[in-house]
């Protein structure tokens, strides 16, 4: 079986704002690019978290498509749409203490992204069928750790922005490609687990 990981292309929102489930439109000249790799790689199905910055691409594909909450970013709650420089250095240094079991006031924590990838994660393979998923950051880069046998990592890199990873179930990587993307677009701070 063949996956595609496809993270969404860049946002329509200002550097430095924190989003997971704030629902940003994704850049118009992003999305044409991310859904024509996926349909090159002769995929014949699509998974997508409900957002706009993800639904965009799998509907350009012109591809069957499953719309999957489980799927979305991680809910931080109050500090959605939120300036990170904004959020106080003492929370920031909790999340990145304990990505676990912290949640933002109102958010979810790392245990319940955990909990919704293995899900989507144990879905996908009783699919067992080829087909992308595209996610966000943070589900992405625990559906890839769990596909590859690994235990999830919260703190671990996020795929970039606009990036396709090819995973083969049994696991056997195959490829990894990325659009360019700004640093900037990314403006989470470096103890972000996302």
């Amino acid at each position: 079986m063949k996956l595609l990981l496809v993270r969404h292309p860049p946002p329509e929102i200002a550097a430095g704002l924190c989003y997971g489930r704030l629902d940003v439109p994704p850049r118009a000249d992003g999305v044409r690019p991310v859904a024509a790799r996926i349909v090159a790689h002769g995929v014949a199905h699509v998974w997508t978290s409900p957002a706009r910055r993800c639904r965009a691409v799998a509907e350009a594909t012109g591809l069957p498509m499953h719309i999957d909450p489980r799927l979305q970013e991680l809910d931080f709650g109050a500090w959605e749409g939120r300036a990170w420089d904004g959020i106080p250095r003492a929370a920031l240094d909790a999340w990145a203490a304990d990505p676990e079991n912290f949640a933002p006031p109102s958010g979810e924590s790392g245990a319940g992204i955990v909990a919704r990838v293995r899900g989507v994660h144990a879905a996908l393979l009783a699919a067992d069928r080829d087909c992308a998923v595209v996610s966000h950051g943070g589900p992405l880069k625990l559906l890839a750790a769990l596909l590859r046998g690994e235990a999830p990592d919260l703190l671990a890199p996020a795929p970039p922005i606009g990036s396709v990873q090819v995973i083969l179930v049994p696991y056997r990587p195959l490829s990894s490609a990325s659009t360019a993307h700004s640093a900037s677009t990314e403006a989470a701070p470096s103890t972000s687990p996302v």
